[in-house]
């Protein structure tokens, strides 16, 4: 039998019901209050009749209280949580912290799983399941009675898939980072997620580290929950989501382990509420200003070239023009602030104690480099947020009159071996690799590298052009992180730490080098990347932006027209959709029919 009090949460829900089916404005249950939206999550909870009923009911199967449906905002928590994502296996605590938030805010909560895209598992590459995570965020928020959504995230795909999902969708939206992981701590140093593997490994192949060294590393670099602990992917996609508005201040850096991860994780699912009651939806949060923000910030901590693709992803769900040109007319100006390896010296934890994103929002304020007027999830704009942020450790944090290095963003290549455009990460590269000019060492795929890399009859110098093909979106496919190639034995065993490499394929954030990615259109689509033969000679000028195949258009037609498509890598399910829909690098390789937002509807009735 129900109580009086259930009886009287009861009646208001019938109300509320009532007052929607007759189209009565306001969704808060205040006959005639325009200033509040209607709660999509009515639709489902608030009908008295048997659709309500079958709503309602189902979910009490899970201890629900009658007054949960009384009209209170419904936020989804879209749960990346997977054993096989180890960036995001603390998600399950941090879930419930969000929910006390929501609960504590008046709101209802609840969680969901869409699929995690664990970056050091999947094969062949998470990215090839980016845009299935978005799809899945994207159905999973448009199918269900929910008002907004919070998105838990950390490993790098699911922060640019859910947000992508989400973006399409347009409902009220707040990130939660998962963390970076402390500090890795080896013989006394610290040592970073990735960067300090490839360190290690090419030092093993050298003969300079033994292989039980190198495998006692192995359980010091990761010892904590969180996702890379230095700036690559994951962290540089914190940055971006915080510099952009799409978090609350301080959410990007502050490690997996620390408490203050859970404090934030509270307050994100208590302005998620209030997000929906706003009406703060990302159209409404997100212009040009908030996307060149992202671009410079990225610059200024020495971020992940992964950042070019996910973000132009990102723009195209939300309709926001943005193009390759951008991340060179935006960011390659700005000096790198941070320094955090790869291109630096210290990590994440560091960063934080530093002082973390808002520090480096500031220098870049003060310098005239912020839209300080894009608006933020906490309701700020990002001017107002970050405006006496401190600066705790200059050393790790540099001003901005004072950079670590000039000039320090991704350049944009052009020219006739990458007409639609290639990049490069000036910050970890050698300065003297920067113009070179070099004949090629062809692999036509990655298997074709691995087994001839380090033969000792290998054809190659210290001032060859390392060229890697069948690496693209299309080829592989998915576009791995396999560019930055390793260097020949016998270069290693002569002391070469560093050649110029050539690919269509992405590289860790985590890595360094003077390494060509993303050279597009790819070799798989025919692109002038699939014409380089052995020996033909490479002109790589990073500062001027060019990247030449020195043979004249009329041999470069020739060969075009000799060139044999490859077969296709799939030919059933998600990966043949993939490569036939998939857009190149350029363009920030979603499904070309998943740009552009349409809303979340709610969808027709089921019963």
């Amino acid at each position: 039998m129900l109580t009086q009090s259930a009886r009287r949460a009861a009646r208001g829900t019938w109300r509320t019901s009532a007052r929607l089916a007759s189209g009565t404005p306001g969704g808060d249950g205040k006959p005639g209050d325009d200033s509040k939206p209607k709660l999509r999550s009515q639709a489902w909870f608030g009908k008295a009749d048997k659709d309500g009923f079958i709503h309602r009911s189902w979910m009490k199967n899970q201890g629900l209280p009658d007054h949960v449906f009384d009209g209170r905002p419904v936020v989804g928590i879209v749960q990346t949580w997977s054993e096989l994502t180890p960036c995001n296996a603390h998600f399950r605590e941090l879930a419930e912290r969000v929910k006390r938030g929501v609960w504590e805010a008046g709101g209802f909560p609840v969680e969901f799983p869409v699929m995690s895209t664990g970056e050091s598992l999947m094969r062949p590459t998470a990215m090839l399941y980016r845009n299935l995570l978005a799809m899945d965020t994207e159905e999973s928020i448009r199918a269900n009675p929910v008002d907004g959504v919070v998105l838990l995230a950390g490993c790098d795909k699911t922060t640019p898939g859910t947000i992508m999902g989400a973006l399409s969708c347009d409902l009220p939206t707040v990130v939660v980072s998962g963390g970076p992981m402390l500090n890795g701590k080896y013989k006394g140093k610290d040592i970073g997620s990735g960067t300090d593997v490839w360190k290690f490994s090419e030092s093993v192949r050298a003969g300079d580290m033994t292989l039980a060294d190198f495998m006692e590393a192995e359980g010091c670099m990761s010892r904590s929950k969180g996702h890379c602990n230095t700036m690559g992917t994951a962290s540089t996609m914190a940055t971006i989501v915080e510099s952009m508005g799409l978090s609350l201040p301080g959410n990007a850096a502050i490690p997996a382990a620390d408490s203050r991860r859970n404090v934030m994780a509270h307050m994100t699912g208590r302005r998620a509420v209030e997000m929906i009651q706003e009406d703060l939806r990302p159209s409404r949060l997100l212009g040009p200003g908030s996307f060149a923000n992202a671009i410079r910030t990225v610059a200024a901590c020495g971020g992940s070239t992964n950042a070019v693709v996910h973000l132009l992803a990102m723009a195209g769900r939300a309709g926001i023009e943005l193009s390759l040109d951008d991340w060179d007319r935006h960011g390659s100006h700005i000096p790198m602030l941070v320094n955090l390896r790869p291109a630096g010296e210290f990590l994440m934890e560091d960063f934080f104690y530093a002082g973390g994103v808002p520090a480096v929002l500031r220098e870049l304020l003060e310098a005239g480099e912020l839209d300080g007027d894009a608006m933020t999830a906490n309701g700020q704009t990002l001017g107002s947020n970050v405006r006496a942020a401190p600066v705790y450790d200059r050393k790790v944090i540099a001003a901005f009159g004072e950079p670590l290095l000039e000039n320090a963003g991704l350049h944009v290549l052009r020219g006739n071996l990458a007409p639609t455009g290639a990049i490069i990460k000036p910050s970890a590269a050698s300065e003297r690799l920067l113009s070179h000019r070099g004949p090629a060492v062809v692999f036509e795929s990655k298997e074709d590298l691995d087994a001839r890399i380090d033969d000792p009859d290998l054809d190659v110098t210290e001032d060859s052009v390392l060229v890697l093909k069948g690496a693209g979106p299309v080829g592989y496919p998915g576009m791995p992180e396999v560019g930055n190639t390793p260097l020949p034995r016998k270069l290693l065993e002569k002391g070469v730490t560093d050649m110029v490499r050539l690919s269509d394929a992405r590289m860790s954030g985590t890595a360094y080098g003077t390494v060509v990615l993303h050279v597009s259109p790819e070799s798989a689509v025919g692109g002038p990347l699939a014409h380089v033969r052995e020996g033909d000679i490479i002109a790589l000028d990073a500062r001027a932006r060019t990247l030449q195949l020195e043979i004249s258009d009329e041999e470069l037609q020739r060969r075009r027209d000799e060139w044999t498509p490859p077969a296709p890598v799939a030919d059933r399910g998600y990966a043949k959709m993939y490569i036939e829909t998939v857009e190149q690098a350029d363009q920030g390789c979603d499904l070309g029919f998943l740009r552009g937002c349409s809303g979340a509807p709610v969808p027709r009735e089921s019963h």
